[in-house]
């Protein structure tokens, strides 16, 4: 609960008015009661109130607004009524608090609406950088409605941006007596207790939020990570004191001292910033480098110009390491230095050029310190507060580097590609820089790092979860083209890294075919027939992908199906089939229903394959619906072939249509594909129509004639 009001006389005036509310609603109620004695009760609390009070109704307008004012005339309080007496008092007393109530009511509305109107005129000067204003509007709004809890958390909010804790802190307070669940209370609250350094309080605020809307749960971890952060840099600064104070530091502060001093030469300030590096190998150390004023050290006119140049000579690439080394010292373990590093002037933006320079060791060094960032939470959330635009396609061209520069930079992509920021600052770039480069990549995938390749396309394919960018790669020519060129040849004798690009290529074209465009259809009969070719693959994860690209892309082109039928494919699915893998299964079951949908070659190589249905049978007991239902559809293809239906005499293939029409599946796809199939059945073989009557399933089947002729 929220302490005590820090104005004494206004807590007891707010609790006096909150006791009067009770005693009101206590006399109403036993006025109305069924029961005589309490009501004699209440009639006499009420004469005797009415006696200490006077005979005479005060007209009094109050800011309060709960407060009850009724005419005091209508009862006769000099003497003791007659019960006939009371009843006629007790009227006109319920009567007056009815037209007391409804005056309350009028003026209740007319203030709330001034009060929104101040409160939208403070919201304004808010969003204007105006505080004080903000301030002054939400008071004067105060002054019409004193418990409308906006006003007070909206008020604590100016307060805080003018660093005035304590005045937010009590409006935060009067917000929770007026809605003791107010999460912006607590949330303001918690901000201003950590201001003041109140870190136990701070943290009471946000498991109180925690404990009002579970939901809030990744806000008030943040608020809590923040609140650690601030009592571990308060801390360590207080340690860092100490240690100075007991001259433990004075080695870095000379140091410190003569690195500041302007108009030595590049080669000193690069030896004194390796000697610093060195002496920050703790916590305490880091810690007085920047209370120190240590990340200044760029206001040096010389390590600044080395650190910023374009075209660095040798000198400037050394001292420039250096610094990015000493960064790395100061930075590692450190969240509150990786804070301070990032908001020097200019120091964001020279990261990317720095990753862009020719410079093999720089390019090391920067990977090295942008790692430190990605690699946890708020570490990344410092790096996307950058403009990280060119990110993307500045960490893929480290593709083409052969050593473990490659590898760094995917793992940084990696840390943020799931950032929902860093995808948004991408996708404006992805089509006009992004995609060029990715294409160049896939067609000299053979000269490239290629488990750096692989990992940026996986990457990549990622992406394509945002539907955005998903679009503007699928429907990308130029994309295909590279794909299907990194697929072209015998990656079966190739280079294990190379069966990796593959292996991710699939993957990503997959999540391409999500959706359909005319780019794909164009493409549909390469792409399936290169995938055709890869279902004799030797890794089995490759053959699993290869069918899954073929069960997306056929729907696309109906000469697509034709062509992979020609080249054998119903064979090959039944194969799959077979050996029972449930991830390629439910992909070949699926492509076999499309390639039976259109090709009545199809039908008839599975009926040939397959005489009796016993692959199918098999599918239709799976527990996969999608596997069921693709199933039935395939089943019913086929059943149009002469001989079909024959081949299932005395099988189970009544039970198990029924089962899949009668209702038993959650998708409507599946009872649709098993009636049709059902009704199929028994019309090209009567003779399947005594299991159904042994099974009671005429019902079912008359559903299903339906289906029949509207499929």
């Amino acid at each position: 609960a929220p302490a005590m009001l820090r104005d004494k006389d206004t807590e007891a005036d707010f609790q006096r008015f909150l006791r009067r509310v009770d005693d009101v609603a206590n006399l109403l109620q036993g006025l109305n009661s069924p029961d005589l004695a309490v009501q004699e009760k209440a009639i006499a609390e009420t004469e005797k109130r009415l006696q200490e009070q006077g005979a005479s109704r005060e007209e009094e307008e109050e800011e309060e607004e709960c407060r009850t004012t009724v005419n005091r005339t209508l009862i006769n309080t000099s003497v003791r009524a007659f019960p006939s007496e009371i009843k006629a008092g007790l009227n006109g007393f319920l009567a007056a608090l009815e037209k007391d109530a409804k005056e309350r009511a009028q003026r209740r509305r007319r203030n709330e609406q001034l009060a929104n109107a101040l409160k939208e005129q403070g919201n304004e000067a808010f969003r204007e950088g105006d505080f004080a204003l903000a301030i002054q509007r939400y008071s004067e709004g105060l002054e019409r409605l004193r418990d409308k809890q906006e006003l007070y958390t909206n008020r604590a909010q100016a307060y805080l941006k003018l660093r005035e804790y304590e005045k937010a802190i009590s409006d935060c307070e009067w917000a929770l007596k007026c809605n003791k669940n107010c999460l912006k209370a607590y949330f303001l609250m918690g901000k201003a207790h950590l201001a003041l350094q109140h870190f136990t309080e701070a943290r009471q605020c946000y498991e109180k939020m925690l404990q009002i809307d579970p939901q809030k749960e990744a806000l008030v971890q943040d608020c809590v990570s923040e609140a650690r952060l601030e009592e571990k840099r308060l801390r360590d600064e207080e340690r860092a004191e100490r240690e100075a104070q007991a001259g433990n530091a004075g080695s870095m502060q000379e140091l410190l001292h003569r690195l500041s001093c302007p108009g030595q030469d590049i080669l000193y300030y690069t030896g004194g910033i390796r000697l610093l590096a060195g002496l920050l190998n703790s916590c305490t150390g880091q810690t007085f480098f920047r209370t120190n004023n240590g990340f200044s050290i760029l206001r040096n006119e010389t390590v600044r110009g080395a650190f910023c140049a374009e075209s660095k000579s040798p000198a400037e690439v050394e001292l420039c390491i250096s610094l990015l080394l000493l960064w790395q010292a100061a930075c590692a373990g450190n969240e509150e230095n990786q804070r301070v590093l990032l908001a020097q002037a200019g120091v964001g933006a020279q990261l990317a050029e720095l990753l862009s320079s020719g410079t093999a060791q720089i390019q090391r060094e920067t990977l090295a310190l942008v790692a430190l960032y990605s690699h946890n939470e708020r570490g990344r959330r410092l790096l996307l507060r950058q403009d990280l635009s060119r990110w993307l396609q500045i960490l893929l061209a480290f593709v083409k580097s052969t050593d473990a520069r490659a590898d760094s930079a995917m793992n940084i992509l990696s840390d943020l590609i799931g950032e929902e920021r860093f995808q948004r600052q991408c996708q404006a770039m992805l089509s006009t820089d992004v995609l060029p480069l990715f294409t160049q990549l896939l067609v000299s995938a053979r000269q490239v790092n290629q488990a750096a390749l692989a990992q940026a396309v996986a990457l990549l394919g990622s992406l394509c979860a945002d539907v955005g960018m998903r679009a503007q790669l699928a429907q990308s020519r130029e994309c295909w083209q590279a794909c299907l060129q990194l697929l072209d040849g015998d990656p079966g004798a190739s280079s294990p890294g190379y069966q990796q690009c593959v292996f991710a290529v699939l993957g990503l074209m997959m999540n391409l075919l999500l959706d359909s465009n005319g780019t794909i259809q164009d493409f549909a009969v390469p792409i399936s027939g290169r995938c055709l070719a890869l279902l004799s693959h030797q890794d089995g994860r490759i053959v699993t992908r290869a069918t899954g690209v073929l069960s997306r892309v056929l729907p696309a082109s109906a000469s697509a199906v034709e062509e992979v039928v020609k080249g054998g494919v119903v064979k090959k699915m039944l194969k799959f089939l077979k050996a029972g893998g449930h991830l390629t299964s439910s992909y070949a079951i699926k492509t076999l229903a499309i390639c039976t949908k259109s090709s009545s070659r199809a039908q008839e190589e599975l009926l040939r394959w397959d005489k009796r249905f016993q692959v199918l049978l098999k599918l239709l007991e799976c527990g996969d619906e999608l596997v069921v239902g693709n199933a039935a559809l395939c089943l019913s293809q086929c059943l149009l072939q002469p001989g079909a239906a024959r081949a299932l005499l005395g099988s189970s293939v009544v039970q198990l249509l029924l089962r899949g029409a009668g209702g038993d599946a959650l998708r409507a796809s599946v009872q649709h594909n098993s009636a049709i199939a059902l009704g199929r059945l028994c019309v090209a073989e009567p003779r399947h129509i005594h299991q159904l009557r042994k099974l009671n399933g005429f019902a079912i089947l008359n559903s299903s004639m339906k289906y029949m002729q509207n499929s």
